[in-house]
């Protein structure tokens, strides 16, 4: 069972068929919903300020979720894939969004919706990443615009087969 905490009268609220893994650790003001995956050495921390997670998202092994006291929040829409190791610190991420493995996304930047952060890539505080579009680097750089159709297609797949692996380990 996940390591679920209480912090400063806060209380997690796990949605409905989410998958929780036994050592991600999900602390305070963390609300997560419908169809979510929270794999391995994940830790959401929302003990300084809240952290709200739509539908259909996985968070993959080994991220990490946090905040600053009374100056940033994180905001995750629905169907978002964040990748191994990543890091995401006070940060909106808008509807269909594939972070990649390793990345970090810093304070009060928002990642537009239909939108690839590649592998690696460091998204600075306050930066705005345009919907349909591709970033990378360190820091990361705006690389090109993508059609939105192709983007939502994959990005949805990622996020389907990330519901169907967490169906294996519910059985």
């Amino acid at each position: 069972m996940a390591l679920i905490k209480q912090v400063r009268g806060f209380v997690p609220k796990i949605g409905k068929n989410a998958y929780l893994a036994e050592n991600a650790t999900i602390i305070g003001d963390v609300v997560i919903g419908d169809d979510c995956s929270i794999w391995f050495n994940t830790v959401i921390r929302g003990d300084v300020n809240s952290i709200t997670i739509g539908n259909k998202v996985n968070i993959q092994d080994g991220s990490v979720l946090h905040t600053l006291y009374q100056k940033s929040v994180i905001e995750i829409g629905d169907n978002v894939s964040i990748g191994h190791n990543v890091t995401v610190h006070g940060a909106k991420i808008e509807n269909n969004v594939l972070i990649g493995i390793g990345a970090t996304i810093l304070d009060h930047a928002v990642i537009g919706h239909n939108s690839i952060i590649a592998a690696n890539s460091l998204i600075l505080s306050g930066t705005i990443v345009e919907p349909n579009s591709i970033y990378a680097g360190v820091p990361a750089k705006k690389i090109k615009d993508i059609e939105p159709e192709q983007t939502k297609e994959m990005i949805e797949k990622i996020a389907n087969n990330y519901l169907m692996y967490a169906g294996w380990y519910k059985d």
